[in-house]
C-alpha cells in the first residue's frame, strides 16, 4: 500500500534559539524535517484519510557554524525536548488536473514544549497548546507504471500563541508559503523496491510585531524502501536534509550570538517501518514508525527524532 498520510506538525521548534536582551541566534522555518519518509511522493488512492501523529524530539547539543558544540555557562550545552500531537485530514478526489488526482489536506496540531535551555540562560518551561495550522489547498498526484509523482502548495498560518519577546511561544508568528514536488521511483517490476525524494521550499513573511524575516529554506525528505505482503508492510531507511538558502533578515540593532553567524543546516537518517492494522477481511489502518539520528548540524540544535503516524482510511480497505 502507498503511504496514506504525510505528517504535518508545524512550528514545534520555533523558540529554542531566541535569546534575551536583543541577541539572536538562527531561526527555523515551519517545515518539520522527517515528517515524510520512504514513500514521500506517493499520493494515496481516492478517499478520505485521518492521520493521528506523534513527534518526539530530543535535542542535546547546540552546534555552531563549524559544527562544534557550544557551551556557555557551567560547561552545560543545554537541551530541548519537544512532544507534539496532531491529526492530518487528507481528501483525495477522482478529479484530474493535468492528469493528476487533485487532493487537499488540513493538519491542526498541538505541542507540549518542554523547553530547557541553560545555554541560553532560560529556565525549563512546560506548556501545551495549539500551534500553527498547516493547509495544503493544492496537492496533485500522478501514478505512472514505474513511478509516482506529487506537487503542490502548502500554507502555514500563524495560529499558535506568539509574542516577539516571549519565551513561551507555541507558534512562529509568521506566514509561510511552501512549494513542494517529488517522486517515488520503483526499482523492480514487482514495485517492491522504491526510492523517494520530495523537495519543499519555504518563503516567510516578517514575524509579528518585528522586522525579523526568516530566510528561505529547502528541505529534502525521502528514503529507500522494500515492500512485503503486496505492499501492506514496508521497511526501509529514511533520510532528510534541511538547509537555509538565504540569510535571516534582522533589524540593525540586533546581533547574532558569536559562533552562530551563517546559515543553519541539518541532516537525519534512520529506520522506518509501516505495518497494517487489519482483521480477516479489512485493513483498518497503517502504523508508521520512524526514527532519525541527526548529523552535520550547523547553527542549530542536534538531537534525535521519533515520529509515529497512524493512517486510517475512512471505511477501511477490503482485503481480496
Amino acid at each position: 500500500m502507498k503511504r496514506f498520510a504525510k505528517g504535518c506538525i508545524t512550528g514545534l521548534l520555533s523558540i529554542f534559539l531566541i535569546l534575551p536582551a536583543g541577541v539572536y541566534a538562527q531561526y527555523l522555518g515551519h517545515n518539520y524535517p522527517g515528517d515524510a519518509g520512504v514513500m514521500s511522493a506517493s499520493q494515496p488512492d481516492p478517499g478520505t484519510y485521518f492521520a493521528p501523529l506523534y513527534i518526539g524530539y530530543r535535542g542535546d547539543t547546540l552546534r555552531d557554524k563549524d559544527g562544534n558544540a557550544i557551551t556557555i555557562e557551567n560547561d552545560r550545552r543545554g537541551s530541548l525536548n519537544v512532544n507534539a500531537y496532531g491529526i492530518g485530514i487528507w481528501w483525495v478526489s477522482e478529479h484530474k488536473i493535468w492528469g493528476a488526482n487533485y487532493s487537499l489536506m488540513v493538519a491542526p496540531a498541538w505541542t507540549d514544549n518542554k523547553f530547557e535551555a541553560p545555554i541560553l540562560g532560560l529556565t525549563e518551561k512546560v506548556d501545551v497548546g495549539f500551534t500553527d495550522l498547516y493547509v495544503q489547498p493544492i496537492n496533485l498526484g500522478w501514478h505512472k507504471d514505474k513511478a509516482d509523482y506529487s506537487a503542490g502548495v502548502g500554507i502555514y498560518a500563524p495560529t499558535g500563541r506568539y509574542g516577539a519577546t516571549a519565551d513561551d511561544n507555541l507558534g512562529m508568528g509568521m506566514w509561510t508559503l511552501e512549494l513542494f514536488g517529488g517522486g517515488t521511483w520503483y526499482l523492480d517490476e514487482a514495485k517492491s523496491w522504491s526510492f523517494a525524494t520530495t523537495a519543499s521550499y519555504e518563503f516567510h513573511s516578517k514575524k509579528e510585531d518585528s522586522d525579523i524575516r526568516v530566510g528561505q529554506i529547502l528541505t529534502l525528505e525521502g528514503g529507500l524502501g522494500k515492500a512485503y505482503m503486496d505492499g501492506a508492510v514496508n521497511v526501509g531507511l529514511a533520510y532528510y536534509a534541511q538547509l537555509k538558502v538565504t540569510d535571516d533578515k534582522f533589524p540593525g540593532d540586533l546581533e547574532l550570538l558569536p559562533g552562530l553567524i551563517g546559515k543553519n543546516r541539518g541532516f537525519g537518517v534512520g529506520p522506518e517501518v509501516t505495518l497494517p492494522l487489519a482483521t480477516k477481511k479489512t485493513i483498518w489502518g497503517f502504523l508508521n514508525l520512524r526514527y532519525f539520528w541527526e548529523f552535520g548540524v550547523r547553527n542549530s540544535v542536534e538531537g534525535n527524532n521519533f515520529i509515529a503516524t497512524l493512517s486510517i482510511p475512512l471505511g477501511g480497505i477490503p482485503l481480496q
